[in-house]
């Protein structure tokens, strides 16, 4: 007998990215506040019930594995934070499954580390694992898989994951919660006249605000880096939210577009998935030094880099490597090479014509503007 299908959502359906801090999931020692994460899933099953696509990304392995094995203070090297994700990993998933299966929530784990979204093929087959999790009404539980990630190809902390994930799905809303009401105009905790923001247009206008207050004890993150989240996601289009996942409501608020928290309106002008995962994910390997002219054309003609306009190459790396653009040591942006750093500097300041006699089977294109982000 063939088994029924699962009921299915529209392919095309956004989704809601909620990302969980360390300080939401975990108390000071280690331990799963079970209380808050129950309040939380409360919310998310609500909107899973009303068709809503759903994906949680969670900090707090780490965290758990403290509490555990019982350690004192967050781990520093990585074979230790790696040990300690591995203990606290499964067992962290085992309370949102068992929190959502409760409530009739089907889940599923999912371990994505930086190289995932920095190779094409990978990130390509990350989303549609996701995109076929949510047409089966599951929601995916997303956490970096610290137990193989490395300084070199680590997010650094799950607030730039979730909002990776955002954009990889094309997400409607990220929301990050935190322990704190949202954006402040300084430190609520040290200082009495600590404003919220309710609302970003302008991320320069928060230059000069102390928003770089620390994330608990047991996080790697912070504010700032939640900000730097939400500036990626509007990049895309996509709006975010920075409010506290402590106070019942904050999910079905901000998934209804009520005033919650810090909220971050989608920007005009968004780059292509392409280019935003180049600018956000695809790391650099070396970086090319360019003329005055050449910098001048790409900031304001769009156009390619030519050898030509290459005075200098550092580092080194392969064809295919993404590399910084840089000018009087300024960046400009950031693009695919099509040569390798020996070959760039065999023909950098050459035109074409030199060039094709030094490299007969070259590209014209140092970097194509179609593989190249301002930054």
């Amino acid at each position: 007998v063939a088994p029924a299908r699962a009921p299915v959502t529209s392919p095309g359906m956004a989704a809601l990215v909620v990302k969980l801090g360390s300080s939401l999931v975990a108390d000071e020692r280690g331990r799963v506040r079970e209380d808050v994460l129950a309040g939380v899933c409360d919310e998310l099953s609500a909107l899973h019930r009303g068709g809503n696509a759903v994906v949680v990304v969670t900090s707090g392995a780490i965290a758990r594995g403290m509490g555990v094995m019982e350690l004192p203070l967050r781990p520093r090297t990585i074979d230790e934070l790696q040990a300690a994700s591995a203990v606290g990993q499964g067992k962290l998933y085992q309370v949102y499954d068992e929190l959502l299966r409760a409530r009739g929530v089907p889940t599923a784990q999912v371990l994505l580390t930086f190289f995932d979204m920095s190779a094409r093929t990978h990130y390509l087959n990350a989303r549609q694992t996701l995109r076929k999790l949510l047409e089966w009404r599951v929601v995916p539980v997303i956490n970096e898989n610290d137990t193989t990630t490395t300084d070199e190809i680590s997010f650094g902390n799950n607030d730039f994951l979730a909002a990776q994930v955002a954009i990889l799905l094309g997400a409607e809303l990220l929301l990050l919660l935190t322990d704190a009401d949202g954006v402040f105009t300084a430190d609520p905790r040290s200082a009495r006249d600590a404003k919220l923001v309710p609302e970003v247009t302008d991320f320069d206008a928060l230059e000069g605000l102390d928003i770089g207050h620390a994330s608990s004890p047991l996080g790697s993150g912070g504010m700032r880096s939640k900000v730097v989240a939400a500036e990626m996601a509007t990049a895309a289009g996509i709006p975010a939210v920075i409010a506290s996942g402590l106070r019942e409501g904050t999910i079905l608020a901000a998934a209804a577009g009520e005033p919650v928290g810090t909220r971050f309106g989608a920007r005009e002008g968004r780059y292509s998935s392409f280019k935003l995962w180049l600018k956000y994910a695809k790391p650099t390997r070396g970086r090319v030094l360019v003329d005055a002219g050449a910098a001048r054309a790409l900031r304001d003609g769009g156009t390619s880099l030519l050898p030509v306009g290459i005075v200098d190459v550092a580092g080194d790396f392969d064809a295919g490597d993404a590399v910084e653009v840089a000018h009087d040591g300024q960046a400009v942006g950031k693009g695919i090479s099509n040569y390798s750093a020996d070959e760039l500097r065999q023909v950098r300041g050459l035109k074409s014509a030199a060039v094709r006699e030094l490299v007969p089977r070259a590209t014209e294109e140092a970097v194509h503007r179609d593989y190249f982000v301002l930054t």
